[in-house]
């Protein structure tokens, strides 16, 4: 594993940060939509996180190559899901879908999850974890409908929700890949081989979509928010996530992924000066319940 302060080796932690990264993600993507398509979006800001994850994954390719040769299925499988897969559709689903949508949808990653790693791998959850994901969910999508059963009943799906649905697809597939990542890989060196396969397929996609006449706006907010997306989101994001998967699994690291719709409470409140409703509070309240029961022993 890498090496890291002790602060940031609990796994918990580890995850809780990620769900705060990718809660700005999906606020900022969705912010710079008109300014940067979801091609160039996705291949930006694996582009941005590759300077940071080359010159730490550097220093172990020559003694850990034959070790990539070996493994080379392994990580493009998990390469086009991780990398150049999930944010790519949710990119795009969010040039069409609203925010609401695609955070309500995003909160079925963990069922498909614990599904594909049932059906796949034959892990089951205890009665205990099964109550804890149902109400991690329940708690997750109260916060996105604000507690209203009108706002589901209301929601208008259109093709960026079936992109949306793809992307949930992709991502649990990649989490239940990544639970079973060869051993011996440096995860720095890991993270490197899986943003080269994602930039490979990502390349020509970002040129043909410039070469159809979407163009990004390079202005000081659009880049910035390339910046920030590329960093926190990509780079540490998936650091984190990796780490958190491998320590706890995947049907109980996706779970963290309803922290999502808390962080984007909190977010709103700092920035948008947006006080918290009582539907926030039990929302967030079931989530923590949710977490903690999957987390104790059965």
């Amino acid at each position: 594993m890498a090496a890291m302060p002790r602060f940031f080796t609990n796994p918990y932690l580890l995850l809780t940060l990620t769900s705060l990264f990718w809660a700005g993600n999906f606020v900022v993507g969705r912010g710079i939509r008109a300014d940067i398509p979801p091609l160039t979006l996705a291949f930006g800001r694996w582009l941005i996180a590759f300077c940071f994850i080359l010159p730490l994954a550097l220093p172990h390719l020559k003694t850990q190559w034959p070790l990539l040769k070996k493994h080379w299925k392994i990580l493009v499988y998990l390469g086009l899901p991780g990398v150049a897969g999930f944010n790519t559709f949710a990119y795009i689903a969010l040039q069409y879908t609203t925010a609401t949508n695609a955070l309500l949808l995003n909160s079925f990653i963990p069922i498909a999850t614990i599904a594909i790693s049932w059906a796949f791998l034959g892990r089951r959850l205890s009665p205990l974890a099964a109550v804890g994901v149902a109400l991690s969910l329940i708690g997750a999508v109260s916060i996105v409908s604000h507690g209203e059963l009108a706002v589901l009943l209301n929601l208008q799906l259109n093709r960026g929700d079936l992109w949306m649905t793809l992307a949930v697809l992709v991502w649990a597939i990649y989490t239940v890949g990544v639970s079973r990542r060869p051993a011996g890989i440096h995860p720095m060196l890991m993270l490197a081989a899986f943003t080269v396969v994602g930039l490979i397929v990502l390349a020509p996609a970002c040129a043909w979509e410039i070469a159809s006449g979407r163009i990004m706006n390079f202005r000081t907010g659009s880049l910035l928010a390339l910046a920030y997306i590329g960093i926190f989101p990509s780079f540490l994001g998936f650091l984190f996530y990796n780490r958190g998967v491998a320590e706890v699994g995947p049907s109980q690291a996706s779970l963290f992924i309803h922290l999502m719709p808390v962080f984007g409470t909190l977010l709103a409140a700092i920035f948008l000066a947006e006080v918290p409703q009582t539907y926030h509070y039990i929302g967030i309240a079931l989530i923590f319940t949710g977490i903690a029961l999957t987390m104790k022993k059965s």
